[in-house]
């Protein structure tokens, strides 16, 4: 069993930045991927960032691309998401996710992929 706990989301003007952590305990060892998704009222909860926890090229959505940066500390088991040039349309509550199974890099970014999840951290941008 894995366990995720997100912090870090909050209220920023837009053009602002936040950072998102997710800090992982239980058997970590076993987990390849982990991610970042976020859901808005009413819309299907998107994969945003993914990242290969053994090393590899980040994995990122069209819309954050050259915005947001997800990276990890291994030491420190923690996943996080830099966020900067914030939008309006980037406000969604924000979930961490992780998974022990091997995925093509055609799915790192669909949740239903992801066995394990945090309670996840609200996020609003105002314009």
């Amino acid at each position: 069993q894995v366990q995720l706990v997100e912090s870090g989301g909050g209220s920023v003007q837009a053009g602002g930045s936040l950072r998102l952590s997710c800090v992982a305990s239980g058997n970590t060892y076993s987990i390849y991927y982990m991610g970042w998704f976020r859901q808005a009222p009413v819309k299907e909860r998107e994969g945003v960032a993914a990242i290969y926890t053994y090393g590899s090229s980040p994995y990122y959505a069209d819309s954050v691309k050259g915005r947001f940066t997800i990276s990890q500390d291994n030491a420190k088991k923690t996943l996080y998401l830099q966020m900067n040039s914030l939008e309006p349309e980037d406000t969604a509550m924000y979930y961490c996710a992780a998974t022990d199974g091997w995925l093509l890099p055609m799915n790192v970014r669909r949740s239903d992929k992801y066995k394990y999840w945090g309670q996840g951290t609200q996020v609003t941008v105002s314009s």
